[in-house]
C-alpha cells in the first residue's frame, strides 16, 4: 500500500501533512464554539471563527466501509483495498483505508475500535486505520 497517487499539500493542508510526517494525527478546533473540523477548512463551518490545529487521539469507531477487489492501476497492490470511514473520538469523520484485516466482509464490523497508524507514501506519511488490539 505504499504505492498510488500522493497528495499534494496546499497551505491549508500543510499543517496536517506535517503533523502526519511527526506521527501525529492533526485535526482543527474551534476555541470559540467548542467544535472539531475535518476536512481542513479556513474558519468554523459553525461560527465562522479561527480553528486551531490539535492533536486528535488517533481512535476511533468504523463507520461504514467497501471493498475494492479492483484498485486503481496505479496502486501496486495484489490485494484488494478496504476503504472506509472512520469517525474520530473527536467527532469528525475521516474518509480512509483499513489496514490489518482480512478483506472479508464477515471479517470487517461497524462499530469496531480503530487506531491510527501511519504509512510512507511518495514522501509523505498518509494516516490509515487498523483494528486496535484488545487491552
Amino acid at each position: 500500500m505504499t504505492a498510488g497517487p500522493v497528495p499534494v499539500p496546499t497551505p491549508l493542508t500543510r499543517p496536517f501533512w506535517d503533523g502526519s510526517a511527526r506521527g501525529e494525527l492533526l485535526i482543527q478546533h474551534c476555541d470559540a464554539c467548542g467544535r472539531s473540523a475535518f476536512p481542513p477548512r479556513p474558519h468554523c463551518a459553525s461560527c465562522a471563527e479561527p480553528l486551531r490545529w490539535v492533536r486528535a487521539t488517533g481512535e476511533g469507531t468504523l463507520v461504514t466501509f467497501a471493498i475494492n477487489h479492483r484498485p486503481d492501476p496505479s496502486f501496486e497492490v495484489s490485494d484488494p483495498q478496504i476503504l472506509a470511514v472512520v469517525e474520530l473520538d473527536e467527532g469528525v469523520r475521516m474518509a480512509t483505508s483499513l489496514i490489518g484485516l482480512d478483506p472479508d466482509p464477515d471479517a470487517i464490523a461497524i462499530g469496531m475500535a480503530v487506531s491510527v497508524t501511519f504509512i510512507p507514501r511518495g514522501g509523505l506519511r498518509l494516516p490509515v486505520f487498523a483494528p486496535q488490539e484488545p487491552a
